[in-house]
């Protein structure tokens, strides 16, 4: 009830400000389970995708979205509970890439549509690294197919170290359906999550403008307390 009334008043009024172009909507299947993987350039990446989706995107959201105080705090978690339908995940728990894993099984083995961003993180350069094996994990367990997003312009929303969003120009395109089914199954089990892996971020790489690096982000360290 809570998304259905968030995503009903607040939805259009972001597609309308930020102005969003939105391409390949038809490409995500109404029904059943789907991964929804993105390259990942803004905070905001996880709020409009699922603004621009016709049914709603579970992703994982750092728990510091679900915990803050003050109208700041309140509206951090209209949008992630809200908008996202975020699942809370504290990174710095030790198990927390293996609880992640689960918590996205948990979500596709119950029909729905799981986000993730191969990456791992952020590019905070605005360059398209390469994608961890996660996705093929979720992929070769779920069975699940992946849609392909390229969102662009969302870093100009509210650009690091800048704490008050701004109405900026912003484009996401849902790119054809990928399915894995029997494809891979002649193969080891490493081998064919890093071929997923490498086909996702393929097909991310054709729907955005980035330059594309072979190498893995790295999550900038955390600031001293």
């Amino acid at each position: 009830m809570y998304y259905r009334l968030a995503r009903t008043v607040a939805a259009p009024l972001l597609r309308a400000v930020l102005r969003l172009d939105l391409s390949g909507v038809e490409n995500i299947p109404r029904t059943g389970p789907v991964i929804i993987a993105s390259n990942h350039i803004s905070f905001w990446d996880s709020i409009v995708i699922p603004a621009a989706s016709p049914r709603q995107i579970a992703y994982l959201a750092k728990s510091e979205y679900f915990t803050g105080t003050g109208p700041r705090g309140a509206m951090s978690r209209f949008f992630f509970d809200g908008i996202a339908g975020a699942i809370p995940v504290d990174r710095d728990d030790p198990r927390a890439a293996q609880k992640s894993l689960e918590l996205a099984l948990g979500v596709l083995g119950q029909g729905g549509a799981f986000g993730i961003y191969p990456e791992g993180t952020r590019s905070r350069d605005l360059r398209l690294y390469r994608g961890h094996t996660g996705v093929g994990h979720l992929v070769l367990e779920s069975g699940a197919p992946v849609v392909p997003v390229g969102v662009a312009g969302t870093e100009a929303i509210q650009p690091v170290g800048s704490r008050i969003p701004r109405p900026a120009k912003a484009s996401v395109t849902f790119g054809p359906l990928l399915d894995f089914t029997g494809r891979l199954d002649h193969l080891p089990k490493g081998r064919a999550r890093r071929l997923v892996a490498d086909e996702v971020m393929d097909a991310i790489a054709g729907l955005c403008r980035q330059e594309r690096v072979d190498e893995y982000n790295v999550r900038p360290p955390r600031p001293a307390a």
